[in-house]
C-alpha cells in the first residue's frame, strides 16, 4: 500500500494471542465501530502453543471474529507464541503497522497477568508507539515507499486474567452477548453448548461452560462500580487530560 494510500483508523487493537482481543476489549471495539470508529485488529503470534487446536484453526477463527466484529482489517506478525522476545526485530515488526494505519488509540495486553507472554507483549506495544514517532527510525512500506513517523495519542491496556484495578472502564452492557459471541468464534478454545467437534480434545482451564460464566462476572465486577451492568477495564499509560469535569462518569 502506497504511503497516501494509508489506511487511517481510530483504534488499533493488538493482542500477543487471536482471541486476546475478543475476550478483553471486544465490547469497547464493538461500542466504538457502532460509533462509526475506524478499527483494526494485530495479533504478534498465531497462538500455536494453545492447548487446543492448531495455528491454522486459529487463523480461521480469528478472521471470522474479525469479519463478525466489523473490523476493516486483521494482521498477524507469526512472532513465536510463548518464545518471542523483545528485541528490535519485534519492534521493527510492529513500527510500521502502526505507521501504516495511523491510530490515534492503540489498545494492548496486560502490564502483568497470568500468562507471562502478556506482560512482555505489553511492554514491547508501548515501546513500539513509542517509537514509531521517531524521524530517525526508518520503516518503509509493504511496496517499499518510506514511512512517517506516527505516534498514537493514547494507549491503553486491558485487563485480562488477573484482575486488576482499572484506571477506568467502558460501559459495555449493550454488546455482552455480542461479545460472547466473538469469544465463541475460536470453537477450538471456548466452550459452546452442544458442540461436540472438539470434546475429545485435552480440556484447559479456559475450555469449560464455567469459564464464559466468568467472563461475565468479571465484567460485572468492572462495571459494579460505576453503575453499569457489564464493562471492560483498561490501565492508562500516561495521565488522562479532558477539558470538562463531564467527560469523567
Amino acid at each position: 500500500m502506497a504511503i497516501n494510500d494509508t489506511m487511517k483508523i481510530d483504534i488499533l487493537a493488538i493482542g500477543v494471542h487471536p482471541d486476546d482481543v475478543e475476550l478483553s476489549c471486544s465490547g469497547t471495539l464493538l461500542r466504538h465501530i457502532l460509533q462509526g470508529k475506524k478499527v483494526g485488529l494485530l495479533d504478534l503470534t498465531r497462538g500455536e502453543l494453545g492447548t487446543r487446536g492448531t495455528a491454522e484453526i486459529r487463523d480461521r477463527e480469528a478472521a471470522e471474529a474479525a469479519q463478525l466484529m466489523g473490523a476493516l482489517f486483521r494482521k498477524n506478525l507469526d512472532m513465536a507464541d510463548g518464545f518471542f522476545a523483545y528485541s528490535e526485530e519485534n519492534l521493527q515488526k510492529i513500527i510500521p503497522v502502526i505507521r501504516e494505519h495511523q491510530p490515534e488509540i492503540v489498545l494492548a495486553n496486560a502490564l502483568s497477568d497470568r500468562h507471562p507472554d502478556h506482560g512482555r507483549a505489553a511492554k514491547l506495544v508501548a515501546d513500539a508507539c513509542f517509537y514509531a514517532g521517531l524521524t530517525k527510525i526508518a520503516t518503509t512500506d509493504a511496496v517499499g515507499n518510506p514511512q512517517e513517523r506516527w505516534r498514537p495519542k493514547a494507549l491503553y491496556h486491558y485487563i485480562q486474567d488477573y484482575y486488576l484495578e482499572p484506571d477506568f472502564v467502558v460501559d459495555i452492557t449493550p454488546f455482552m452477548d455480542q461479545k460472547i459471541a466473538l469469544v465463541q468464534t475460536f470453537r477450538s478454545q471456548f466452550y459452546i453448548p452442544d458442540d461436540r467437534e472438539y470434546t475429545q480434545e485435552l480440556s484447559s482451564p479456559i475450555s469449560g461452560q464455567d469459564f464464559i460464566e466468568y467472563l461475565r462476572a468479571k465484567a460485572r465486577t468492572c462495571g459494579r462500580p460505576v453503575g453499569f451492568e457489564y464493562a471492560e477495564g483498561y490501565l492508562k499509560a500516561r495521565t488522562i487530560g479532558v477539558e470538562s469535569l463531564f467527560h469523567l462518569v
